[in-house]
């Protein structure tokens, strides 16, 4: 399983912050949240290759 790189949870986390209104003092709520969608996207990508292959 590839773990996301820093630069796609910043990323990610910028847009859900800004989804949210921008509001202030969530900032590692929000990079939290993105480190784990991100996470659960590229182990179910694994999978899904891992089963192609099958």
């Amino acid at each position: 399983m590839a773990k996301p790189r820093g630069i796609e949870i910043v990323r990610r986390a910028y847009e859900l912050w800004e989804q949210a209104g921008k509001p202030d003092g969530q900032d590692q709520e929000f990079y939290h949240q993105a480190e784990r969608e991100l996470t659960a996207a590229a182990a179910l990508d694994t999978d899904s290759q891992a089963a192609e292959e099958e």
